[in-house]
């Protein structure tokens, strides 16, 4: 086996298509990883995130306990074992709104089954505020 190319830090490939990153990704700010909404999301503390579901009303404080990993600005890393504890983010909810709409359609051929069905994510976008470890 070949050893696998070394790419610039600047980009990152996605299904064909190249995204930059930000300076402040390339600096090494502190960053975590949560659970929230069933998925995985990657926060930096300014950002604004889109979360599934509806976590509350526009301009309260949330807090997320379930931090996966975060990497200080020093470069260290930690990782729970599911969660760490102590180590929580901080964020404002802005606005929930409604996701892209989704359709579905099935088709069974020379049957006449022919079904369409749909539906739009209810979104909630936080601002992170803070990380605290």
């Amino acid at each position: 086996m070949r050893p696998p190319s070394a790419k610039p830090l600047q980009e990152k490939r996605f299904a064909g298509t190249i995204t930059c990153l930000h300076e402040s990704q390339l600096e090494g700010d502190v960053y975590a990883i949560i659970q929230a909404g069933g998925r995985q999301v990657k926060v930096t503390p300014g950002a604004a995130v889109d979360i599934d579901g509806t976590a509350g009303e526009a301009g309260k404080e949330i807090t997320f306990d379930q931090v996966l990993m975060v990497e200080q600005d020093t470069g260290e890393v930690r990782a729970g074992s599911p969660y760490l504890a102590n180590v929580r983010v901080v964020g404002i909810i802005d606005s929930r709104q409604h996701g892209p709409k989704i359709r579905v359609f099935k088709k069974k051929r020379r049957k006449g089954m022919r079904r369409t069905k749909g539906h739009r994510a209810q979104l909630t976008r936080v601002r992170i505020t803070d990380i605290v470890i």
